[in-house]
């Protein structure tokens, strides 16, 4: 049997890098330009190697009684990393995955296809544009984890995106973004106190040492019109190898503090990433 070898291809927004996992046979690992986007082990799809794809996961496991089938959007596409989880674990749900990159999702679909009849339609485009032209309530769940290079784009972080983001979910629909920042967080702030604007309910999870300033890091921002399960969500969170910590009412609203929702016109990206932060090797 031939051993997996790594594939490197210049793609829309950089150098993509597909190398694979000695301890797992059929898992890979995704870079763009150094910085590690995506980790995706074909047989074992339920597996999430990245924390904060781990975090996103749990969200995904507890909006809805476990497996029922969703329908879901996902801005960023990377790997196919939660789009393939979905399908795993709500076996029937409905996805579109929207990527900036065609030449990304190109490069993923020839190395590492999506089953078929998993429900996973691609879709190359911006983000923001793609969902502006998107039906009102036609998804259950958003997941927002749109990246270029290391930052968030601008135009994915104002109020008017965020309203759109509101317009296409259901009624019980719940938002998620992945973000990135660290002390003072001026660019996390600003984003809850943006989806504080639109939404009814929030909840912020995070490292208890990105929360404390000590390091950047990611973290994970969901809104929706109901109630979260905060509760189920600390325990879930709680016993990851890298614990994380839930955040809602007074306390994260003490965090959002004086920030300002964004408007477009004030857009701008979130933080360029300490060198290192992010990168491999």
């Amino acid at each position: 049997m031939n051993e997996p070898i790594p594939v490197t291809r210049s793609v829309d927004y950089g150098t993509a890098k597909l190398m694979p996992d000695i301890d797992r046979e059929r898992a890979w690992l995704l870079t763009v330009d150094g910085a590690p986007q995506s980790y995706v082990d074909l047989d074992e799809p339920e597996y999430l190697e990245f924390e904060y794809a781990r975090r996103l996961g749990h969200v995904l496991d507890t909006v809805a009684e476990a497996g029922r089938a969703l329908d879901v959007l996902h801005l960023g596409g990377g790997a196919l990393t939660l789009p393939r989880y979905v399908a795993a674990t709500r076996p029937g749900s409905r996805q579109d995955v929207v990527e900036a990159d065609r030449g990304l999702l190109e490069l993923v679909v020839e190395h590492l296809p999506v089953p078929d009849g998993a429900g996973i339609r691609l879709h190359g485009g911006d983000a923001r544009a793609w969902l502006e032209t998107a039906p009102d309530d036609s998804a259950d769940v958003l997941v927002a984890d749109v990246f270029g290079g290391s930052r968030v784009p601008a135009h994915l972080t104002s109020v008017a995106y965020v309203r759109e983001a509101e317009r296409v979910l259901r009624g019980s629909g719940v938002y998620l973004a992945n973000l990135a920042d660290a002390a003072p967080f001026a660019f996390l702030r600003s984003q809850l106190a943006t989806c504080a604007a639109v939404f009814e309910e929030l909840a912020l999870i995070a490292e208890p040492g990105v929360l404390r300033g000590r390091r950047f890091g990611n973290a994970v921002l969901v809104a929706a019109h109901r109630p979260v399960d905060t509760a189920a969500l600390a325990r879930l969170t709680a016993s990851d190898a890298f614990a994380a910590r839930v955040e809602h009412g007074p306390a994260l609203r003490e965090f959002i503090g004086g920030a300002r929702p964004v408007r477009d016109e004030d857009a701008v990206p979130s933080p360029e990433p300490p060198d290192g932060a992010f990168s491999i090797g």
